[in-house]
């Protein structure tokens, strides 16, 4: 067997991998990654780019349909499902050419080599059957996720149920469907089809929808989807049967009522979990839970107690997001590098955004994470908000969190629309530490969807001087 030195070994090419590969190598690391495939980032091949496209066909189909609200009557859209999935999957192909472009330079360099890695011993690596891969420094685990479906579902292993990973290969789209969890994978999923025609049922363990905490916002946000999709929500799959016309299922709400159907095809989109079997992590002195997942790991510095092992990205399962796989393959690349000289990792203001409509977005902290005795709410209902209405969008609740104390914002949950703007301009605010007045002497335009956040932040503050007796001194209108 051939044997290969490096100071880095990175097991995975995704957007954590290769990010991990090229710190370490600008720390001055000799850095390779190693693949068995298919290569292109989950973002690109099943994340987010093919279900972006996907949900920008369904806006445009939603678009001509609501027309009629100005007065514009264009009728019911003819959505052609095979044109539809066609563009997707072309311009995913698009997206995943760029990266298999930047891998076969890499591995012409001989700084990607194909093959599956496991451990042997600690910076030992086995890869395939006839190469050995020694890392004097450290090994970046950074092999992803995969999709996790309901046991139910799975020993089905009928071509009626698809998972978040097959959807983008469909052909047609299903009269009815039934999509299983409510995360953002889910809702984003669930909503697109339904606007593309196929009358949408989505089912769920918990009364969580798209990862929203904050009750408040969690109702707003139920209350907008549910005009477009049949939502149910603390209700437990109980049993599942391959038929010939479809799938039948039977679920039993949060009441104890037994419900049954069944539906031309199925969706699973139960959430995804770290790709960690077989790489026999424990031979490189990383002890294991039930799960299979490391008893220590270092949130800060990403490493797996005091073995040379580093995770990052999806499989790390932290912050399962591309940004955020971005600075983990960085901080992981650096410190194997440097490895044992490990430092913690500059992180950014929390982040993340639902592509539904109107979109949920979550920043900074959250608000189970809140000591409600010393933290003040403010918010905005865009149900009356000025350019909401002008646009016809007028649905969503925005919930910003602050300290009276210290008069810091503190973190947010929305559903709103234009939410991943909203949301861009608190995390910026936030990690700039601007406090509510400083955010408040900002300029906000009108008529615009951010005069919305402004009302929160002059509400906020209000609850804020509330509570700590002080008077408030900006002025308190924020137009129409």
């Amino acid at each position: 067997m051939r044997e290969q030195t490096v100071d880095v070994a990175v097991i995975g090419a995704g957007t954590a991998g290769l990010n991990a590969r090229r710190a370490a190598e600008k720390a001055g690391a000799h850095a390779v990654a190693i693949d068995s495939g298919p290569l292109g980032t989950t973002c690109a091949r099943v994340g987010c780019m093919p279900s972006k496209l996907l949900i920008a066909a369904a806006e445009a189909a939603h678009a001509v349909r609501e027309a009629r609200h100005f007065g514009v009557h264009a009728g019911e859209p003819r959505v052609v499902p095979g044109e539809v999935m066609g563009r997707v999957r072309r311009e995913r192909d698009r997206f995943v050419g760029f990266l298999l472009a930047e891998a076969r330079t890499l591995g012409e360099r001989g700084l990607l080599l194909d093959g599956r890695a496991r451990f042997v011993e600690p910076n030992l690596l086995a890869v395939g059957d006839a190469l050995r891969v020694r890392a004097r420094k450290a090994v970046v685990v950074a092999v992803g996720s995969a999709v996790r479906s309901p046991p139910l579902l799975a020993r089905l292993e009928s071509p009626r149920v698809i998972d978040s990973d097959r959807v983008f290969e469909l052909e047609a789209i299903p009269e009815r469907l039934l999509v299983v969890g409510a995360g953002p994978i889910g809702v984003e999923l669930g909503q697109a089809m339904a606007r593309l025609g196929a009358r949408v049922t989505v089912l769920c363990a918990d009364a969580k929808v798209a990862g929203i905490r904050d009750p408040a916002v969690l109702a707003s946000a139920k209350s907008a989807l549910a005009r477009e999709l049949t939502l149910h929500t603390r209700s437990t799959l109980e049993a599942a049967e391959a038929r010939a016309d479809g799938v039948w299922v039977r679920f039993r709400g949060e009441d104890g009522e037994v419900s049954e159907g069944t539906w031309p095809m199925v969706l699973t989109a139960t959430g995804r979990a770290p790709r960690l079997q077989g790489l026999e992590l424990e031979r490189a002195g990383v002890e294991l839970d039930d799960k299979g997942r490391p008893r220590e790991f270092d949130a800060a510095t990403l490493q797996c107690g005091e073995a040379p092992v580093f995770l990052a990205g999806d499989a790390s399962g932290l912050r399962p997001l591309l940004h955020e796989a971005i600075d983990d393959g960085q901080i992981a690349g650096r410190n194997a590098a440097a490895f044992p000289a490990v430092l913690p990792g500059e992180r950014r203001t929390p982040l993340a955004i639902v592509f539904t409509d109107p979109q949920v977005a979550f920043v900074g902290r959250r608000y189970d994470s809140l000591d409600l005795a010393t933290c003040s709410i403010g918010q905005v209902d865009f149900g009356d908000q000025g350019r909401a209405r002008v646009m016809a969008k007028n649905h969503g609740l925005l919930r910003v969190y602050g300290s009276p104390a210290t008069g810091a914002l503190l973190g947010a949950e929305l559903v709103a629309p234009a939410g991943e703007h909203l949301a861009h301009l608190l995390a910026w605010a936030i990690q700039s530490g601007l406090t509510v007045e400083e955010a408040l002497r900002l300029p906000f335009y009108h008529p615009v969807i951010e005069e919305g956040l402004r009302t929160a932040l002059l509400d906020l503050r209000s609850q804020m001087s509330a509570k700590t007796g002080s008077p408030s001194t900006s002025r308190t209108s924020s137009g129409p």
